[in-house]
């Protein structure tokens, strides 16, 4: 017969196994806690801004097709910026021991849809270093766009700047926390159904009624604490061992 468990049951099986799920909910908090605050290296993020703007004369008219050509070129210039040609001028004048490889990898660049504007995101472990990234490389990309494109067309709109109290992207103790105590009780409460799933032995009248379909007449209860006969003997009584021939009394 299959068993199947009802509502109070899964309440049953939660209460009694609440301390485990406890446990690992706490040790799991307790872990990621740690890790976010003592483990893990802070990453501040920097941001700078820069215009793709063609220079125009009197004569030149300001077009939708001349903004749709800036913001093509925009697609070419996320690029270059993040091209060796561009990252090693940065390196030799920031003087970081890094490659422009991996200098690659800590700049982003963004853009809006239909927007002349592209921001250049740097992430970095000192906040410092990430907004001084920022600055140089939009200022080498502004220094080199007309030796490699042949245009002037790039202005910094916005640099980057350090505030008073910079905070970090990430990690996120907080958030990091969180999401290990939704997967601790997670896993405590799926270890639980688990060990009650594996769990076959009779612990109450109620499962031998459950199991066996036969009403339970007799409980044989588990008597402790009997207290054990005491063998003490008389001091005032000798015991004596009758000899051959003789008899008690004499």
């Amino acid at each position: 017969m299959e068993k199947t468990m009802s509502l109070r049951d899964l309440f049953q099986v939660l209460r009694k196994r609440l301390w485990l799920i406890a446990l690992i909910t706490i040790i799991a908090a307790t872990v990621s806690g740690v890790i976010s605050f003592f483990v893990l290296t802070p990453v501040y993020e920097s941001k700078t801004q820069i215009l793709v703007n063609q220079a125009k004369n009197d004569q030149q008219l300001y077009n939708n097709q001349t903004v749709q050509t800036n913001v093509q070129l925009i697609n070419t210039y996320n690029d270059i910026i993040t091209s060796p040609a561009i990252l090693d001028k940065v390196i030799k004048e920031l003087k970081l021991d890094v490659s422009a490889q991996s200098l690659s990898g800590q700049i982003q660049v963004t853009s809006s849809q239909d927007s002349q504007v592209a921001q250049i995101v740097v992430q970095d472990t000192s906040a410092k270093r990430a907004a001084q990234i920022a600055n140089t490389t939009a200022s080498v990309f502004q220094k080199q766009v007309p030796k490699l494109m042949n245009v002037d067309n790039v202005k910094v709109l916005s640099k980057a700047t350090l505030g008073e109290s910079a905070s970090p992207i990430k990690p996120q103790p907080l958030l990091n926390i969180a999401i290990a105590v939704v997967v601790g009780l997670m896993v405590g409460i799926g270890l639980s159904f688990l060990l009650e799933y594996l769990d076959n032995t009779l612990k109450t009248e109620q499962d031998i009624e459950n199991i066996l379909g036969l009403p339970v007449i007799g409980v044989v209860t588990n008597i402790k604490d009997v207290p054990k006969p005491s063998n003490v003997s008389r001091p005032d009584v000798a015991a004596r061992v009758p000899q051959r021939g003789e008899t008690y009394g004499s």
